[in-house]
């Protein structure tokens, strides 16, 4: 492998020797990626330590919480990972839409810390990441900076954000309370689909030899990471709702594209249930569907380009949402006559009420996409879809606000709550949703080609590698290899549980 993060050997010996001793002195112990797709299997000593900890504490402990395992108080942890079963009174579906909630992750509510520390940590046990003398660069349109700074910052090491100007104020409020220095936040130009920019400014940044840059579109521990631990998760899920409904079949998972990530937890539910593989992306931005450009807003979903840690020749479908469907559904979700709404005309039962804060604009981005594949693939009651909720609606606060005066100037009242249910849950049908041919599939891994290999200097032959599907499962090889050299790591700082 020659793309930097699938070493799976010590690189730098000095650097490694220096590593070993700086995490010594910060009392750093580092969870193996099987520890945190099974957290039972964290020693029950520093699960005893974790008691002491608040979840957002800057304590290297937290670092044992950066899983799907955590329970709705974020202090101890579930049997069974925290999640909601939508039924068809919000929906308008018979399927069995099923969402596990990202907002229960430690230091930042959002899933984007778990994707941090699996593309960290194999330089730090490879001996290519000097926390005493690197700064981490966390390229990002908006929580993949958030989780980078705070995995940085629980490793005792520089953080700095890359991401673009006009993301929300909430995700800059958080940074400039968290990073060493102002000058660790740096804003690029545009908005969510501006991502090329952000590779510009890091090409630059590169420069200097202590900026070690986490692509998060191209670090494959991003990809492994989520293979085993969110794909673990949501078998766990399902295997839990199956108990209380035999015979149920999971028939998809749905993720929005971004960074592609989350999107490997489809692989590993498409090997053991046959589960298709959705890929969402905005209506505004067509990139998958159409080889389209544009503008949008749902934040956490970058696009117009292919990332190259995308699995493409294993994508099923794929669904375009639009922001204005995500946008006006964030204000019903949080608005009391919204709220109330749901309750007395649709009668959504309570628990579900309860859940909708957990759900940002990505998430409910890719609860659309799971109704319109519900509608495509024409499901029912026997039929799951399973999806993430990747953040919550706190860090969208400001954007309710702007939308709210955009599109309901004389205030949000139940007739809105009606129009806006109706048009976009009710309303949200199986267009602009593709199933893929493998003409359709090689189109779209072509398109990567223009970032990777001519933008960012990709080698043709590791380029065309990754269009069979021998390469995905190879890599799978890393993740013992790497939790060996974790817990080698742990045992030479002596700190190990």
């Amino acid at each position: 492998m020659t793309w930097m993060g699938l070493e799976r050997d010590v690189i730098d010996r000095e650097t490694y020797r220096r590593t070993v001793g700086w995490f010594r002195g910060a009392g750093v112990v580092l969870p193996t990626y099987a520890q945190l797709a099974a957290p039972d299997s964290i020693p029950a000593t520093i699960r005893e330590s974790l008691k002491e900890v608040h979840p957002d504490q800057v304590s290297p402990w937290n670092l044992f919480r950066v899983h799907w395992y955590n329970d709705r108080d974020r202090a101890g942890q579930a049997a069974v990972p925290v999640h909601v079963v939508l039924p068809a009174e919000l929906t308008g579906v018979d399927a069995r839409i099923v969402v596990i909630l990202g907002d229960l992750f430690p230091m930042i509510r959002a899933h984007k810390v778990l994707a941090a520390y699996g593309c960290l940590v194999p330089r730090v046990v490879t001996g290519m990441f000097d926390p005493a003398r690197d700064r981490a660069i966390w390229p990002s349109t908006g929580n993949y900076c958030r989780g980078g700074v705070a995995i940085s910052a629980l490793m005792g090491c520089r953080g700095v954000a890359v991401l673009p100007a006009g993301m929300s104020r909430e995700r800059f409020a958080w940074l400039e309370d968290r990073v060493t220095e102002p000058e660790d936040i740096i804003r690029t130009p545009g908005t969510e689909s501006n991502v090329k920019e952000i590779y510009d400014k890091c090409a630059e940044l590169a420069a200097d030899p202590r900026n070690v840059i986490f692509n998060q579109f191209a670090e494959f521990g991003n990809h492994l990471v989520h293979y085993l631990c969110t794909g673990r998760a949501l078998e766990a899920v399902f295997e839990c709702v199956s108990e209380s409904a035999p015979g149920l079949r999971l028939r998809a998972f749905v993720s929005a594209s971004g960074s592609a990530g989350t999107l490997a937890a489809g692989d590993y539910l498409k090997e053991r249930y046959g589960a298709r593989i959705v890929a969402a992306e905005a209506l505004e931005c067509p990139t998958m569907l159409a080889n389209g450009f544009g503008e949008h807003n749902i934040q956490g979903i970058g696009d117009k380009h292919i990332p190259l840690i995308h699995n493409v020749m294993n994508t099923d479908l794929v669904a375009g949402i639009s922001d204005r469907a995500t946008d006006q559904l964030s204000v019903l979700f949080a608005a009391r006559e919204g709220v109330e709404y749901l309750r007395t005309r649709r009668r959504v039962p309570e628990p579900v009420l309860a859940s909708l804060p957990a759900f940002g604009l990505s998430s409910i981005c890719n609860i659309l996409a799971a109704v319109k594949t519900a509608k495509h693939l024409r499901l029912g009651p026997d039929d799951v879809i399973m999806t993430v909720a990747t953040d919550g609606a706190a860090m969208y606060g400001s954007e309710r606000e702007r939308i709210a005066a955009r599109d309901f100037p004389d205030g949000f009242g139940p007739a809105d709550a009606a129009e806006v249910f109706g048009r976009w849950m009710l309303g949200t049908g199986p267009g602009d949703l593709l199933e893929t041919t493998r003409a359709d599939r090689n189109r779209i891994f072509n398109l990567g080609y223009y970032t990777w290999v001519e933008q960012q200097g990709v080698s043709l032959a590791d380029f065309e590698a990754r269009r069979d599907q021998r390469f995905w499962t190879g890599l799978r090889d890393l993740l013992p290899a790497w939790d060996a050299m974790i817990t080698e790591f742990n045992e030479r700082t002596g700190l190990a549980g």
